[in-house]
């Protein structure tokens, strides 16, 4: 029996785990002891990874939609081919921007660059990602506010901590690693606070619990703000030596007195001073948003702000600190820095020309053919082929058809196409069903690669079983396209993985993300290592938990972090006559993710998970419409559908509110077409409805 060392690819945490294999099958898995992130636990999702050599089809080859609507299997080179010719044939027919591509989170770092070199190199059109549906906010935030997204914590942060205030942030449901981290705290007298209008499973298990009107988190931040402005209770030695622009900020949450905090968010004065006294009297305080922040209207703005607390109060950069954003998928970190979507590899600027030639070199091609601006964002390209501008669409291990908010939009979308790719493991997602051309590829306990957790941590995802005949991976396939195309030098350095990563650690040399001391095989069967880590250097890098911005200095020009802030926007869905509801959406349990794609080919998550769509109702709003437990309701959403769930009732939802969880076609179906500005990341905490109950 063999042990592999690899990599769960659900979530952010990139939890490792020891997979013990036999005759080519696994008969154990266990999470790696040691491992820094999860020292020997894994919550169910990890856990389960290995029912996937007995659920996805081995020895698969491609599938090609035929004139009487029947999939024909074919070979490999036959599907290159195919799909190579129909992406030439539209740029000719409709230019270079009528195709277009969409990948994940939770391909490895290698895959999401091949990917982005074929389609935004190349072919010089647009990839966006699903990244864009959870992480583009905090992306865009770290960037105005720290110079670079460069999330700036470790995990053993958790554990440090006096007061850790989670804002729009579930962990125990979404993120069990860190909630374990949590409980591991042994500060004395540690405090958790929770922030969210729902009262979560974290907020249960939470010291205090601020059940804040939904979208009401910008008035509640600069309240706050101006409050510890006021008493004079920030840190005004890290603001004068590290900051920029706080004496404008100051000047700015003048305006946000309590009262006005009191109308907007719906706490009481006691509440919002009670907060205000637990962040002043915090000695080590640290701050974690996730998708209820991220997933709004205005949430870069609220990134922002939250990140704001961190600095004036100078709860950064030190053991227990920090505004720490928690990233939603594993690779998440790996596709926002290397996906070459809204920046150049590493996170380099479009526009800037000696970059594009230093990258050029490395990756062996001519400077010209480096992508010019970043891509369209993911909005753009559904609309765009819903007006007929873009003809091919190609998808790589996402289900837009389920996860895409206001999802009919996408529905029709793809009955538009000439060409439309899809790229999975399993040929029975949603998104498959229009699907012209669909590629098998195999999973993550097939295929070797890398990613980059929510710390910044680099860990090794290595092949535990070996292939069928016909089996290839993700990175093989874009590597079969692109010789189909006719790719010939521009492709020549990016025949395996391997090599892939050593050019991009090439490319990371310089950078904020440099890497360039981490080596592939150094990588396997490690304990991971967090970037930067500079070759050359290592030795000066060599903790296995390292935290950035302890010496006070950020990736902008004058390496001062920046206050950022703006007048709160009109939120473009307020409950009405028409629509009197607000519908809320999120995790449902532990063992569910995302589609369900995968997790519903694992029996002991499938037992004990709904079979149809529900949602959260409070009491006394089913008692006033005579609903009782599991009755079923349609609700009718601002966006113009409609769609049937089972009510599940409780006080932890507010009145007024419906909570929907995300793993269920139905939900986003009723989510709106609305984005934050300057992410574009969809509105998905936003919609308003209205609901009647159905007599079955």
């Amino acid at each position: 029996m063999k042990k592999v060392q690899s990599c769960c690819n659900f979530c952010a945490i990139d939890c490792n785990l020891d997979f013990y294999v036999e005759d080519n099958r696994i008969v154990k898995t266990v999470p790696t002891p040691g491992y820094p992130v999860n020292d020997g636990f894994s919550c169910i999702k990890g856990i389960s990874l290995s029912k996937q050599q007995t659920t996805v089809k081995p020895d698969a080859l491609p599938k090609i939609r035929q004139a009487d609507g029947t999939m024909k299997e074919v070979p490999w080179e036959e599907g290159f081919r195919y799909v190579a010719d129909k992406l030439k044939e539209l740029q000719a027919k409709y230019g270079r921007e009528s195709v277009a591509g969409i990948s994940t989170g939770q391909l490895t770092l290698e895959e999401f660059a091949i990917f982005g070199h074929v389609m935004r190199n190349y072919l010089q059109t647009n990839v966006d990602g699903n990244t864009r549906l959870c992480m583009a906010s905090a992306a865009v935030a770290h960037k105005m506010t720290y110079g670079y997204d460069a999330p700036g914590y470790t995990l053993k942060d958790l554990e440090l901590s006096d007061t850790i205030i989670f804002i729009g942030s579930n962990p125990i449901v979404a993120h069990p690693i860190i909630w374990g981290r949590v409980q591991q705290n042994k500060v004395p007298g540690h405090k958790v606070i929770v922030i969210d209008p729902r009262r979560s499973e974290t907020a249960k298990n939470a010291d205090y619990w601020y059940g804040i009107t939904p979208r009401s988190d910008l008035y509640l931040i600069y309240t706050i703000s101006n409050i510890l402005i006021e008493n004079d209770w920030i840190d005004h030695k890290f603001i004068e030596e590290h900051t920029n622009h706080f004496e404008e900020f100051a000047e700015f949450v003048k305006a946000f007195t309590l009262e006005r905090g009191v109308r907007h968010t719906g706490l009481s004065k006691e509440q919002i001073m009670e907060l205000v006294d637990l962040i002043h009297n915090g000695k080590k305080v640290s701050f974690w948003w996730t998708m209820g922040v991220n997933q709004g209207y205005e949430a870069v703005r609220t990134a922002n702000g939250i990140m704001n607390l961190a600095l004036m109060t100078g709860n950064i950069g030190k053991p227990g600190t920090g505004g720490n954003s928690i990233t939603g998928q594993c690779n998440a970190m790996g596709s926002r820095l290397f996906s070459n979507t809204t920046c150049l590899f590493g996170g380099g600027d479009f526009g800037d020309e000696n970059e594009r030639k230093r990258l050029a070199d490395i990756i062996g091609i001519d400077p010209d053919l480096m992508a010019k601006k970043p891509t369209i964002p993911y909005n753009k390209i559904v609309e765009g082929i819903n007006a007929g501008e873009i003809k091919g669409l190609w998808i790589l291990c996402t289900n837009p058809r389920h996860s895409w908010t206001n999802n009919e939009t996408f529905a029709e979308a793809t009955k538009k196409l000439e060409l439309f790719v899809v790229q999975d493991i399993y040929d029975t997602i949603e998104s498959a069903e229009d699907a012209t051309v669909y590629f098998p590829v195999v999973p993550g306990i097939k295929k070797a690669g890398t990613y980059i957790n929510l710390e910044r941590r680099m860990s090794a995802m290595r092949p535990v079983l070996k292939r069928g005949e016909n089996e290839i991976s993700d990175y093989e396939c874009i590597l079969g396209v692109a010789k189909a195309l006719g790719m010939g030098k521009a492709i020549e350095r990016w025949e395996t993985p391997e090599e892939c990563f050593n050019m991009l650690r090439r490319i990371s040399v310089g950078k904020p993300c440099d890497f360039s001391g981490v080596t592939w095989d150094g990588l396997t069967d490690s304990h991971g290592i967090q970037w930067p880590y500079p070759a050359g250097r290592e030795e000066e890098f060599s903790a296995e938990e390292r935290r950035l911005y302890s010496d006070g200095k950020f990736f902008t020009p004058n390496q001062r972090a920046n206050f950022v802030f703006e007048e709160p926007q009109p939120n473009p869905y307020v409950p009405n006559e028409e629509f009197p509801l607000i519908f809320n959406t999120g995790r449902g349990t532990v063992g569910q993710w995302h589609t369900q794609s995968r997790t519903k080919e694992v029996r002991f998550v499938e037992d004990v998970s709904s079979k149809k769509a529900y949602l959260f109702m409070n009491t006394k709003q089913a008692e006033e419409n005579d609903i009782h437990h599991m009755d079923v309701v349609r609700v009718y959403s601002v966006n113009g559908q409609n769609a049937d769930f089972h009510v599940k009732i409780t006080d932890d939802v507010p009145y007024n509110q419906l909570y929907a969880p995300i793993h269920y076609i139905e939900c986003n179906k009723l989510t709106p077409s609305s984005y934050d500005k300057y992410s574009r990341e969809p509105n998905y905490k936003g919609a308003t409805c209205r609901f009647e109950k159905i007599t079955q």
